[in-house]
């Protein structure tokens, strides 16, 4: 039989619904802010009220990938018709492509910056979730002498804001050569995510019962096999989470990409800001570089959304 609710309750409900939209529109703004900045032609990027209705574009994403300067002269009628389309919306904006000796179109540097995002933040994360992974299995499944003092240690390097240690860090790069390179910065990247996945795996990992392990052992399964074909599997939830939590840190790191690189290991979130075009800032460029950043961390966390609820709630588990 169907519950009976009272009018108070219904009330409530009503005012909860509303107030979860409310907070979904503030937090969803800026996302809505970017994205239709990244579509404007750049003379309504700023204007005084805000353009909201406008005929979207994709000259911002030309301008984006390609290395472009300031029309001196209007291109001649030949120049413009023999120009490709994406060119001519960049003619459009009182812009031309920079082009080399040979005709070449120069690209800009966003796409390797992008691609650098992509290595750094991948390999960081598999290594400080597969790390952090054994490590927590560890500290859960064996005594370890002084493990309340280790793990405090762990945690403690969570405690000091990283750039606090930029400097110190930058000469010690410096004199190693790691300065501007794909394994200098995955290795900063794991260590700082290293505690935080020791940490929250830990939670999951004595969530999960011992006695599956000690009935795989019974039957004849080695402690290697057990934890690969008993433990991880129960774990998944927690290791995506954790693996979330981990590449959104590493994706969206800026002070150390500023500092630690320079050009050939240089990641997105420092070469963004640069691309204020000739003249006055162009704002739809920063908009559409911002707006194609955030679209692997959203695809990510969309595909594991499963396991983030589930992770959330951890602790639900029942022996």
């Amino acid at each position: 039989m169907a519950a009976v609710r009272t009018s108070s309750e219904i009330g409530f409900n009503r005012v909860a619904i509303v107030a979860v939209l409310v907070v979904t529109i503030i937090f969803l703004a800026p996302i809505y802010w970017i994205a239709s900045t990244a579509f404007k032609p750049r003379n309504l990027a700023t204007t005084i009220p805000p353009t909201v209705v406008f005929q979207p574009e994709i000259s911002p994403f030309v301008k984006l990938f390609t290395k472009r300067s300031q029309l001196r002269s209007p291109p001649t009628p030949e120049e413009y018709a023999a120009a490709p389309w994406w060119e001519r919306v960049v003619f459009d904006g009182g812009e031309k492509i920079v082009r080399d000796g040979k005709g070449q179109v120069q690209w800009s540097g966003y796409p390797s910056r992008f691609l650098n995002s992509l290595i750094i933040a991948i390999t960081s994360t598999v290594l400080a979730v597969g790390m952090g992974t054994f490590t927590a299995y560890g500290f859960s499944r064996f005594k370890v002498k002084g493990e309340a003092d280790l793990l405090f240690f762990i945690l403690s390097t969570r405690m000091l804001p990283p750039v606090v240690v930029a400097i110190p860090m930058f000469l010690m790069y410096r004199a190693v050569g790691l300065n501007d390179t794909h394994i200098g910065l995955i290795i900063l990247y794991t260590a700082f995510n290293l505690s935080f996945s020791v940490w929250l795996m830990k939670g999951f990992m004595d969530e999960i019962p011992k006695e599956y392990e000690e009935a795989a052992l019974v039957d004849g399964y080695t402690r290697m096999e057990a934890f690969f074909k008993i433990v991880l599997p129960e774990a998944a939830t927690g290791i995506a989470a954790t693996a979330v939590f981990c590449f959104i840190t590493a994706w969206n790191e800026y002070a150390f990409a500023l500092i630690m690189t320079n050009r050939r290991a240089q990641t997105a979130p420092p070469f963004i800001p640069s691309q204020v075009g000739s003249g006055l800032p162009d704002w739809t460029v920063i908009a559409a570089g911002t707006f194609l950043f955030l679209l692997p961390v959203a695809i990510f966390t969309f595909l594991l959304r499963n396991h983030l609820l589930r992770g959330m709630s951890f602790g639900a588990i029942r022996k």
